[in-house]
């Protein structure tokens, strides 16, 4: 990780779980980490944390709406401006409604794609010119996935979120495929974890909250720290080495 220190990466979904294990690591190996989310407090008071900590890198929190273009468009200028652009970009941030397919709502289908696909696509364009911009030819392009971007799980609450994740795999060997064939040299990669303890089942079962519980007593979860350690793996692969996709799950877990 030596020769990603000071350098920049951006995090998306940065203020709780995964995006949070993911900056601290980050910060923990000497880069500038802009953090981004819709609550920029949590993200904020994660940086308070990190000043005293002795870490060599930074966090820098930034407010920003995935779902919003704009919002994307003036978080990449900001970048541009105050750290010269983006080194490194992790897509983290997703967003799962109870919408299913048969009854769900169109409002919650809409707000799932524009997070889980479209804004992680702004993201990764954005990403890809700061780069390019840059003269950066050693980037990385990191999404963060599912294992329901791999297998549809018998549960029709998760019917379509699992069909933006079908979408993140796609357009990451989309993204590998076009990075070939503009020469670049920056790599792209996809970690899919399988059930992990975070607020996720939460959020999408609020509806059922003794189901979330019980799905993360059934079995030993995956830890947020766990998907952080592989990202820090993936960065640390030779410029040579093109990791294309970690699926990662609880060794209990059946699917």
């Amino acid at each position: 990780m030596d020769r990603w220190k000071g350098r920049v990466a951006l995090v998306t979904g940065a203020s709780v779980g995964i995006g949070a294990a993911i900056a601290k690591s980050l910060v923990q190996h000497g880069m500038k980490v802009v953090g981004c989310a819709r609550n920029v407090e949590q993200i904020e008071k994660l940086a308070s944390e990190f000043d005293n900590s002795g870490f060599s890198g930074t966090l820098i929190p930034y407010k920003c709406d995935l779902s919003v273009e704009e919002e994307i468009l003036a978080m990449f200028s900001f970048i541009k401006v105050q750290h010269h652009g983006v080194d490194v970009c992790i897509n983290n941030a997703g967003l799962a409604h109870p919408d299913n397919i048969l009854t769900g709502k169109t409002s919650g289908w809409k707000a799932m794609l524009d997070v889980n696909v479209i804004g992680l696509s702004v993201c990764t364009r954005e990403a890809y010119q700061s780069m390019k911009e840059g003269n950066v030819d050693d980037g990385h392009i990191i999404n963060i996935n599912s294992m329901c971007g791999h297998k549809v799980v018998h549960y029709s609450d998760y019917h379509f979120y699992t069909a933006t994740k079908y979408a993140v795999t796609a357009l990451t060997e989309g993204l590998r495929q076009e990075l070939r064939e503009a020469k670049a040299h920056i790599r792209a990669t996809c970690i899919s974890p399988g059930l992990e303890e975070t607020e996720f089942a939460f959020r999408l079962l609020k509806h059922k909250p003794e189901m979330a519980a019980a799905t993360y007593t059934s079995l030993k979860c995956l830890e947020a720290d766990d998907v952080a350690s592989a990202v820090v793996y993936v960065l640390s692969a030779p410029p040579h080495v093109q990791i294309g996709d970690i699926q990662m799950m609880p060794v209990e877990q059946l699917i």
